[in-house]
């Protein structure tokens, strides 16, 4: 009885590496296809806020449509319609609208 319970314990010792195997390769795959890629979004919407100008034609994270009329730090003055100025942080600003959409990368 005793040898059958170190037989099974003496093959269950290579399962160990295979499944530390098969844990590597999950997190691996994690990496490439949620993390990595989420990583390469933030830091395209970190550099698009980072570059926003007079005259880019935005759309906020609320939706409101507007063109950029002054940059003032951290904050954006949008113009909407007629004269109609609103004060946004930089952050609440989610798509440019200057560039038609077949024309980005």
């Amino acid at each position: 009885m005793i040898s059958t319970i170190l037989a099974q314990a003496a093959a269950g010792g290579s399962g160990i590496l295979g499944q530390v195997f098969l844990f590597g390769s999950i997190i691996l795959i994690m990496y490439f296809f949620m993390i990595r890629p989420q990583q390469k979004k933030q830091k395209e919407s970190k550099k698009f806020i980072e570059e926003i100008k007079k005259g880019d034609e935005v759309v906020t994270i609320g939706g409101l449509h507007g063109k950029v009329n002054a940059v003032e730090g951290d904050t954006v003055i949008l113009e909407l319609d007629r004269g109609l100025k609103v004060k946004v942080e930089k952050s609440a600003i989610s798509l440019d609208f200057s560039r038609k959409p077949e024309q980005k990368k």
